[in-house]
């Protein structure tokens, strides 16, 4: 006998889906979703408290399964005593209904769930620098290596750190006891390691605790390149050669930094009869920042000592000082060059000699040797290869009386170069040179030369102009960041820096000025070409206590041309080759 089929009604389903999507089906489900969200915040304290309670009646449950069958007997005791006094003590039940209601509330209550350790990703990078490790911090025959391929990683490294982008910030990790953590060549194959797995591009401070076998690992944040040239807070016989990370150093300075002031901690240089570096030199690449520093230093002196500059590159990077008080001279020729270094090698003679005859007679030194004097030199090396070539004596000959005895002369010299005529720099220059700076992008090797000491951080190939490492005699390496301090008469140089260089200049004598301006202009008017005599020859001074004056003339070559102020007089001459 053959079915007979449903109705269309029950088997269309066409009616039940515009039933489910009608209108007022719709406003049904938004009208009971909003009732129950209603609901749930009306009865949210009862929901806490409940669920409060289930925790505490949860948690007796288990104190009382864990509870020794031979103690409940006391313990049943103990809860019925308590609820008798609570039962007689007046509103004891009350008291009571409030005190659990609160430890329910309190019990209830949503707790947020912090996620401890590190994430998949962090101890996937864990791991692999772990395994990177082993084979320089494992021997054989360990009994129990704290390194080994497949071994726990988490014995070794006691505390690391991450930023938001998942990069390694801080680390530190054991070392076993047999590692040669006193060699530097065993030091840097570990801080090789640990940068290129850490993550490159970024400068890491490696911080050595032979005591404890322990390394701390720390990323550094970079130094602020945003303090110009400026006068510092510092005594007499104090440079501040830049800025510096605020745990290298023990004090700190107020500077301006664009619109903002703030401390810094500086790099303070002390020079004088007291100082154990008496003399610096600095090394870089081209366009690294030595010339800055030079003129930074320059500056500084200026505000209690005179100042005598070469430069041997004669690119007039030091024009900005000519014709200023205490400002020498300014040499870039050769044969002006060799007359001032000359006189500046009789002028630490004429010191001490002066100096001694005073101490003797039991009085003290006259005022002109107790004035500081300042030798900078930039790029002599230069014309160390043109005295060479031209059969004439080398101007770092005259540097060496200076550099010997000048700290009790109160001549300080100040020496600047590139990395690549490093190798024409004299003995006495490298020996006496106790402070050193290093700027721009140098190798470990390269700053353990200059320095004598590797630094403490790994050097970035891309750094800002003015950027390095000091090393202030036996002192640790430290960074340093120059103050900017550019050439103002340079286009390149904003208003900002121009009018901050400008305004640490010593004011010039206005006759001085006109003067030199008006012949100038007399010689522009007749047409005379640019020639004349160099600065005349200083005699060598003898053992009588006459002062050695500096040649009545400054000059600055810039441009194959040079302006001498000579005795209220202008001339012009050519630059000497």
């Amino acid at each position: 006998m053959a079915r007979r089929p449903l109705p269309r009604i029950l088997t269309d389903r066409a009616p039940l889906a515009r039933m489910a999507n009608s209108a007022s089906l719709a406003r049904s489900r938004e009208l009971a979703r909003t009732a129950a969200d209603g609901a749930s915040d009306v009865f949210h304290p009862l929901i806490t408290i409940g669920r409060g309670l289930h925790r505490l009646a949860t948690a007796g449950r288990g104190r009382w399964a864990e509870t020794p069958k031979e103690s409940r007997g006391p313990l049943l005791c103990f809860v019925g005593a308590c609820v008798l006094v609570v039962a007689l003590v007046p509103y004891g039940p009350l008291l009571a209904l409030i005190a659990a209601m609160g430890a329910g509330a309190w019990a209830g209550r949503e707790r947020t769930t912090v996620e401890s350790g590190p994430s998949e990703t962090e101890t996937e990078r864990l791991r692999a620098l772990y395994e990177a490790l082993v084979p320089y911090l494992s021997a054989e025959g360990d009994p129990g290596p704290l390194y080994a391929h497949g071994g726990d990683w988490q014995r070794t490294f006691d505390e690391f750190a991450f930023d938001g982008a998942g990069r390694l910030e801080r680390l530190r990790l054991k070392y076993p006891a047999y590692f040669t953590d006193g060699e530097d060549r065993a030091r840097a194959r570990i801080e090789q390691v640990l940068y290129a797995k850490a993550g490159r591009g970024r400068e890491y401070h490696f911080a050595w605790d032979e005591l404890a076998n322990q390394l701390t690992v720390t990323v550094l944040a970079a130094l602020p390149a945003d303090i110009a040239a400026q006068r510092f807070v510092t005594s007499p016989g104090e440079t501040v050669l830049g800025f510096t990370d605020p745990d290298s150093v023990q004090r700190t300075l107020p500077v301006a930094a664009g619109p903002e002031r703030r401390d810094a901690p500086p790099v303070v240089w002390r020079t004088g009869p007291r100082s154990a570096e008496p003399h610096l030199l600095a090394l870089g690449q081209p366009a690294t920042g030595t010339t800055t520093l030079l003129r930074s230093i320059a500056l500084q002196a200026l505000q209690h000592g005179d100042v005598l500059v070469v430069d041997g590159t004669g690119t007039g990077e030091f024009g900005c000082l000519v014709g200023h008080p205490g400002v020498l001279g300014v040499e870039s020729g050769l044969a002006g060059t060799l007359k001032r270094l000359e006189w500046a090698s009789h002028e630490t003679e004429r010191r001490l000699v002066v100096a001694n005859r005073a101490r003797q007679a039991g009085r003290p030194a006259p005022e002109d040797t107790r004035r500081p004097l300042w030798i900078i030199v930039d790029r002599l090396t230069a014309l160390t290869h043109i005295a060479a070539a031209e059969g004439r004596d080398d101007p770092q000959r005259w540097l060496q009386v200076p550099l010997r005895h000048g700290r009790a002369a109160q001549v300080t010299v100040v020496v600047a170069d590139q990395f690549d005529s490093a190798d024409l720099l004299s003995d006495p220059v490298r020996a006496h040179t106790k402070a050193r700076v290093v700027l721009g992008p140098a190798t470990v090797d390269e700053v353990r030369t200059v320095l004598g000491a590797p630094p403490h951080t790994t050097p970035t190939a891309q750094v800002p102009p003015g950027r390095g490492y000091a090393r202030l005699g036996t002192a640790p390496v430290v960074r340093l960041q120059v103050p900017a301090t550019p050439d103002p008469f340079d286009d390149a140089t904003s208003e900002a820096h121009r009018q901050a260089v400008l305004a640490l200049l010593p004011e010039r004598a206005a006759a001085a000025d006109t003067e030199a301006d008006t012949a100038a202009a007399a010689g522009a008017a007749d047409g005379r070409p640019a020639g004349g005599d160099p600065a005349p020859t200083t005699e060598p001074a003898g053992p009588a206590a006459e002062p050695v004056r500096a040649p009545a003339r400054v000059s600055i070559v810039k441009g194959g041309e040079s302006r001498t102020v000579k005795s209220g007089s202008v001339e012009a001459v050519r630059a000497e080759r």
